[in-house]
């Protein structure tokens, strides 16, 4: 087997090399650490956590959960390790993070098939899988921007929450396109392209105590950025004055709202997040707000009282690829196939969902070495479900996603329990998974 890189030693590059060398390939992989460190990272080991030490549920009714179900049947390295560094924490799959990282560790420097090198990679390899992370190396972001043109690489996200469409009360919320104005989404053909959730003063007075006194994450030292205006905080904004957000993101001008006949006060917008409408982004409302504040104050705009949160908002120091306009549908540079990415520069959020996409570019990588095409899950797993966001999204408004019931294809004839959809959703993502699993993958056995 010819000779492949694997650049980043985190999760996702972790799980790319082993896999990899599984499949018979010797695998270089390239950790600058420590001959380069980062802000965040406190060792040298491979697949050291930097944030929290949960990979959260491990419930298959739990969307992070039924991902992991997914890897558990594709033979993942990362969750084996999880589960020998376990430590007790419920149903949510919380590891002993030097116990974690040295079994990872050890497990890649122990196989014959592995050579680890330390240093910084400045290139991107022809045949290989980049997974830096958000810490990607100015060097190596400057090659990433140099092959994928000027704006393909974020440095700052900017994210607001999304909710889940069946949690927003839509009679209260009223469809429209942004303010008043025709879209070229096809908004009008079903009343507008958003879902508009109108407040009275009261309302926005209440609204904008809560949001400027509401406890704000404080990061490290490296998230501590200067904010661009595009991508303000709002309870930044709403602290330059108190009609900062009404004659922004909140502007009303254009609309009525049905109940009233009038122009609201203030509105809030929400954005479709995904062609089935099922996720919607509230529209300038990205915040370093934590999130049970996030639940707390966002369920104070009208429509939201309810709101079922499928990703939190945030803003920090981040490198992420715009995957949707740059990448192919398994992650490779357009003109050159075998160029593949993984991790947390894809555009996916979290320890699983990182790893997940190192274990899928291994597979496809292995795929295209020995002539075959890439392949990726159905959308109806959540894996496939994923790959089909960071394929289809809209490049313009194009944010990191992190796995949600959102994501998936929608059940044929869904039942109204919340749990029994679930329980379905989770039925069909196994037994498709399998089914797929069986046709293109080779699986290693399991360690008992």
């Amino acid at each position: 087997m010819a000779e492949v890189h694997v650049v980043g030693g985190g999760l996702a590059g972790s799980e790319a090399a082993f896999q990899l060398a599984e499949r018979g390939h010797t695998v270089v992989l390239h950790e600058m650490r420590p001959v380069q460190r980062t802000a965040a990272h406190q060792t040298d080991r491979l697949a050291e956590l930097v944030c929290s030490n949960t990979f959260k549920s491990t419930e298959v009714t739990n969307a992070h959960g039924l991902l992991k179900a997914e890897m558990r049947a594709l033979g993942c390295l990362i969750l084996e390790a999880a589960d020998a560094a376990r430590v007790p924490a419920g149903s949510a799959l919380a590891v002993d993070r030097e116990v974690f990282s040295g079994v990872v560790h050890e497990r890649l420097l122990a196989h014959p098939n592995v050579r680890v090198v330390r240093g910084e990679v400045t290139a991107l390899p022809a045949a290989g899988i980049v997974a830096t992370g958000p810490l990607t190396s100015s060097a190596l972001a400057e090659a990433i921007r140099t092959r994928l043109g000027l704006a393909a690489l974020a440095f700052y996200d900017a994210i607001a929450p999304i909710v889940s469409v069946e949690s927003i009360d839509q009679s209260i919320a009223f469809r429209a396109a942004r303010w008043d104005k025709e879209t070229m989404d096809g908004g009008d053909a079903d009343g507008g392209a958003y879902l508009n959730c109108p407040m009275d003063k009261a309302e926005y007075e209440a609204f904008m105590a809560a949001l400027t006194t509401a406890d704000q994450f404080t990061a490290h030292e490296f998230d501590a950025v200067p904010y661009f205006e595009g991508c303000m905080p709002a309870e930044e904004m709403a602290r330059r004055g108190h009609d900062t957000l009404r004659f922004g993101p909140m502007k009303p001008v254009g609309l009525k709202d049905p109940r009233t006949g009038r122009r609201p006060w203030a509105v809030v917008q929400l954005r479709r997040e995904d062609r089935a409408g099922r996720m919607w982004n509230l529209v300038g409302f990205q915040t370093r707000l934590r999130m049970p504040e996030q639940a707390r104050v966002f369920r104070m705009i009208p429509g939201l009282a309810n709101a079922e949160f499928l990703r939190y908002g945030s803003i920090h120091r981040n490198s992420y690829l715009n995957a949707p306009a740059t990448l192919t549908p398994h992650l490779s540079l357009r003109d050159e196939p075998t160029t593949l990415f993984a991790g947390q520069l894809t555009g996916v959020e979290g320890y699983t969902e990182s790893t997940a996409t190192g274990l899928l570019a291994a597979v496809n990588l292995d795929r295209l070495l020995r002539g075959q095409d890439p392949v990726v899950p159905p959308p109806t797993t959540m894996l496939g479900a994923l790959y089909r966001y960071l394929r289809e999204a809209e490049p313009a408004h194009f944010q990191p996603m992190n796995a949600n019931f959102g994501l998936l294809e929608e059940l044929a004839d869904p039942p109204r329990d919340k749990q029994v959809k679930r329980e379905r959703y989770a039925d069909r993502a196994l037994q498709e998974l399998e089914d797929w699993r069986q046709r293109y993958v080779v699986v290693r056995p399991l360690v008992p």
